[in-house]
């Protein structure tokens, strides 16, 4: 008997048409940030972006909706891109420019939903492990340097996946148990949004250090729902000097291939 090859859905990062724009960049886009895909289907899985779903388009798209796609697909990436815009938890934007992308949050809102409703594994990796938080009623910090005085640069626009810190895995948490032998790593960081008030249900699995801001999140409740702030598709699997990303890819893989 042929072997089930998983499908793994990955939410769709947005590019948003700017005034005066021509051409395709006149368009509202949803794409899959290459490195995401390839890493994902390093372990021989398909892979499926999620589009959104406009019924109030000029195309009809008949009864499709998101909850196809979890009824369908075995699991969910949320994968990394805009920040959360303030109104999803409850703020408003404290400077123009991180005002994020609410259009986005409403979509991977439901896309999440549903895949939890579906008793659908979800692994949420920067801006995804920042929407679980939400999701659960957790809010953020909208920007770490200016709200957290004393904290270390988290994002280096020049650097970006270059921009490492240490992070400290938190004793008999799930993060401890792929990591056996090491309780410190050094890990990539790409963001200046971080998580402020913990969601419900929801336990910290690490943290980045010294300034000690939340990396990991995992949910207590039935499914499999976990998050880190750091981008383990960048890293590069034979760099010793990085925390690996195998394993946080193998755990994921093995609770999707328990329910599928």
């Amino acid at each position: 008997m042929r072997k089930h090859t998983l499908k793994i859905g990955v939410s769709a990062r947005f590019f948003h048409p700017e005034p005066s724009s021509i051409g395709v960049q006149s368009k509202t886009l949803q794409y899959l940030e290459q490195s995401m895909a390839h890493w994902v289907m390093s372990r021989d899985v398909l892979v499926f972006m999620i589009p959104s779903v406009d019924k109030d388009g000029i195309i009809h798209r008949s009864s499709i909706r998101l909850s196809d796609y979890a009824k369908h697909l075995d699991a969910l990436v949320l994968q990394g891109g805009a920040d959360l815009a303030p109104e999803t938890y409850g703020e408003e934007p404290l400077q123009p420019e991180w005002a994020g992308d609410r259009v986005r949050d409403i979509y991977e809102m439901e896309v999440l939903h549903e895949f939890i409703e579906a008793d659908k594994p979800v692994l949420g990796v920067c801006r995804g492990a920042q929407l679980i938080n939400v999701a659960f009623g957790g809010t953020l910090h909208q920007d770490i340097n200016s709200q957290l005085p004393g904290t270390i640069g988290h994002r280096a626009p020049n650097a970006y996946e270059q921009n490492f810190h240490e992070i400290s895995i938190e004793p008999e948490s799930g993060l401890a148990r792929l990591y056996p032998d090491a309780r410190t790593g050094k890990v990539n960081s790409i963001h200046h949004q971080s998580i402020k008030t913990l969601g419900r249900e929801l336990t910290v699995e690490a943290y980045s250090e010294p300034d000690r801001v939340i990396e990991a999140i995992r949910w207590q409740g039935r499914g499999y729902v976990f998050g880190v702030q750091w981008h383990p598709e960048f890293l590069h699997p034979s760099d010793e000097t990085v925390l690996s990303p195998a394993p946080i890819l193998e755990e994921f893989l093995n609770a999707v291939r328990k329910r599928a």
